[in-house]
């Protein structure tokens, strides 16, 4: 069975910026660059022993596409809940609510053999149950409200003219840290909305223990994420609205995949089993989340409907859907005009469409940024496919060779 590599384990009260949240392993680094060449901020440079390292925490959107890039295994995460969350387990006297994200329910299977890409939402759900889990709740809940909350606020800031226009999402936590630390005066364009697991975090110890019954202080929340920076998010000290810490730990799918394993649970005999009541149900809008393109499509399918009164011919509008790069799209809205829109995957592209903002120069009105290529499926904390790894090695052998000839030259 894999282990889960880590240095910290479950930090509570620490200053996120101040920590790594992923760094390299000297030992097993072979100093390809590969890792360099993913980072979107250059955050993994190469040092005076010729291995690379995250050199400052600051600099780092905890993005996690190093360790997905890393032909060796020589990139970790450095903060892990996990032997956290299989002692809160067996306390009697702590309610564990699960919460996890749309994108993880396409990637756990693959972990137990399944195709990528199969809906495993009903056997996830079983799982945490048989793991011991009091409440199996879920982020796409507050994924629909993030359409409600994120999608009115668009239609306000366009017809009023109070706040700045373009409005950016705010699903991303990497995203919000790299627009924090390099585009600090951009923060008004931000969507006021938090992201849907800062959302669902605080409602579950609000709403949540309303309906249950339950205590707030013995809730125990657990964000199961895609991404390595949600683990970031869940440690913001401003998240606690509740009360309580909003989000007591987070664990990614690869996490998740191990504790199922590390419990023994069979996972094809398990059965179909549904989200918990009250903070369970969701719509499909809820589910796209997970790709690049998703929040802007379901968002405005709300603006559509809302500004024009009018129903949607067809809840698909395909034509924001971005794997890669920056897709633009204009939407024409009836008895209202034109919504001009646009999707950045990757925070490269990101960073263009930043500077079209500041400098006064951009036409949209709402922009949806990815900090993972492809969206929250391609995300740091997901399954790492053996053939994108071979695929690597081979690129990062031609890289060193390029390099060596370039310096034997030299």
């Amino acid at each position: 069975m894999e282990s889960i590599r880590y240095k910290m384990n479950a930090p509570h009260g620490v200053e996120p910026d101040s920590m790594f949240f992923v760094q390299v392993d000297p030992e097993l680094c072979v100093d390809c660059f590969e890792c360099e060449d993913h980072c979107p901020t250059g955050a993994i440079q190469e040092n005076a022993d010729f291995v690379h390292e995250v050199v400052d925490p600051a600099a780092c959107m905890n993005c996690g596409q190093c360790l997905l890039s890393c032909p060796y295994g020589a990139i970790y995460e450095n903060v892990s809940y996990v032997d956290e969350l299989f002692e809160k387990l067996q306390d009697p006297d702590t309610i564990v609510v699960t919460m996890p994200a749309p994108a993880v329910r396409y990637a756990l299977g693959e972990c137990f053999g399944e195709a990528t890409g199969t809906f495993v939402s009903g056997k996830m759900h079983a799982a945490l149950k048989k793991m011991g889990v009091d409440y199996v709740w879920d982020t796409e809940w507050t994924a629909d409200v993030t359409i409600l909350e994120e999608g009115t606020e668009l239609i306000n800031r366009v017809k009023t003219g109070e706040m700045p226009l373009p409005q950016f999402t705010s699903c991303c936590p990497g995203w919000i840290k790299y627009c924090e630390s390099f585009y600090p005066d951009l923060i008004p364009h931000l969507s006021t909305c938090r992201s849907p697991i800062g959302m669902i975090g605080s409602m579950a110890k609000t709403y949540g223990a309303e309906q249950t019954g339950e205590k707030p202080k013995k809730i125990y929340t657990v964000s199961i994420m895609p991404c390595i920076a949600k683990k970031y998010e869940g440690m913001r000290p401003e998240l606690d609205a509740s009360g309580f810490r909003d989000i007591d730990a987070t664990i990614n799918t690869r996490e998740l995949a191990y504790m199922i394993k590390k419990a023994g649970i069979d996972w094809n005999a398990l059965p179909e089993v549904q989200p918990d009541p009250a903070l369970g149900m969701s719509t499909g809008a809820a589910t796209i989340f997970c790709t690049s393109g998703g929040v802007m499509e379901a968002a405005l399918r709300l603006a559509y409907e809302e500004l024009s009164g009018q129903d949607l011919p067809a809840p698909d509008i395909k034509v924001v859907r971005t794997h890669e790069g920056i897709n633009a799209a204009d939407i024409d809205i009836p008895g209202f005009g034109t919504v001009k829109v646009a999707v950045a995957s990757g925070l490269e592209n990101a960073a263009k469409l930043c500077d079209e903002v500041r400098a006064g120069k951009s036409p949209y009105h709402f922009i949806e940024i990815m900090t993972c290529p492809g969206g929250c499926v391609n995300g740091g904390g997901q399954p790492m496919d053996p053939a994108v790894q071979a695929s690597l090695f081979k690129s990062m052998i031609a890289k060193v060779n390029k390099r060596f000839r370039a310096r034997s030259i030299a």
